[in-house]
């Protein structure tokens, strides 16, 4: 999904109870504490082809603060690996989303209760007007998920940029902006029944036991639940549901795999991160890879 995580610094949560609370950093004993106590958290898997071999990390694109540290099975791919390969370098987002616009309109009720859960969330007045209404979505979602706790500030895919950059590692995006947002775009006439979905779990509360759920079938490497992700997410009951739904994840894991047996077949040896629901169902990114030649060897969980 779209990096909204620069965004996120920008419109922090204001004092009052109802607002989702801003997220609180570690302090400097809580880090090295958590660095060096940190267990593995996500599935991994050794991808090996043309006499060498690369990682593909399942991520999380929110996180709790103690997540933020990698285990020891990710901080060995990450010493056996050169480059780090994500779906998106946010370094690109802005100048490309600002290039972008706003896309297409939503109709003035279906607008209003946008920035009626705007209100809720305690976003500024106009906040979310520059951005495309699936954006606006995105960011409204990240939102709800501070209240149990989760950030994207914390998000797995954060955290290795900020090691990469650390360290001078090499970063390569495996999509463009606007291929993610040409994929995240409903066909004509359906934005509104997605949009329409989507708030009213916002607006009953019910994103943030899903979110629960995929967060702990996430940090313990669960591929079964996060296969059946569809169908307890609550975000997937209607036909024009479950084809956005394809459209965002299955659909893209073809050109990503394809990316990823580019980037590796040089010779670079990859670390690759990849949101973790791109790891299941009948186009899940390893079977895809398994397809193009790679021995695929799952790390964790293990077999």
């Amino acid at each position: 999904m779209i990096r909204t995580l620069l965004l996120l610094a920008l419109f922090v949560g204001g004092a009052q109870a109802a607002c989702p609370p801003a997220p609180t950093l570690p302090t400097a004993q809580q880090s090295a504490t958590w660095a060096a106590q940190a267990p593995d958290r996500g599935p991994l898997w050794r991808i090996s082809r043309d006499g060498h071999s690369s990682y593909l990390f399942g991520s999380l694109h929110v996180g709790k603060a103690d997540w933020s540290y990698p285990g020891p099975a990710l901080r060995a791919a990450w010493a056996q690996t050169d480059v780090l390969a994500v779906e998106l370098d946010p370094a690109d987002v802005g100048p490309a989303l600002a290039a972008a616009g706003p896309g297409e309109a939503l109709a003035p009720p279906l607008a209003e209760r946008v920035q009626a859960q705007a209100r809720a969330a305690c976003l500024p007045p106009g906040a979310l007007e520059p951005l495309p209404a699936m954006l606006q979505l995105s960011l409204l979602t990240l939102l709800e998920a501070r209240r149990d706790g989760f950030d994207a500030v914390f998000g797995q895919d954060l955290m290795l940029l900020a090691w990469a950059k650390t360290e001078g590692r090499p970063v390569l995006a495996l999509e463009t902006l606007q291929e993610q947002l040409d994929a995240m775009a409903p066909p004509a006439g359906e934005l509104p029944q997605i949009i329409d979905g989507a708030l009213r779990q916002l607006q009953r509360g019910e994103m943030r036991a899903p979110l629960r759920k995929l967060a702990d079938a996430w940090q313990r490497g669960d591929m079964k639940t996060l296969a059946d992700y569809p169908r307890w997410c609550g975000c997937a009951s209607s036909r024009v549901e479950r084809a956005w739904f394809k459209r965002i994840n299955d659909d893209r894991n073809v050109n990503l795999a394809e990316r990823i047996a580019a980037l590796h077949g040089p010779g670079q040896r990859l670390l690759v991160a990849v949101g973790a629901l791109h790891m299941s169902g009948p186009q899940a990114l390893p079977r895809l890879l398994a397809e193009r030649g790679f021995t695929v060897e799952a790390l964790r969980p293990a077999k």
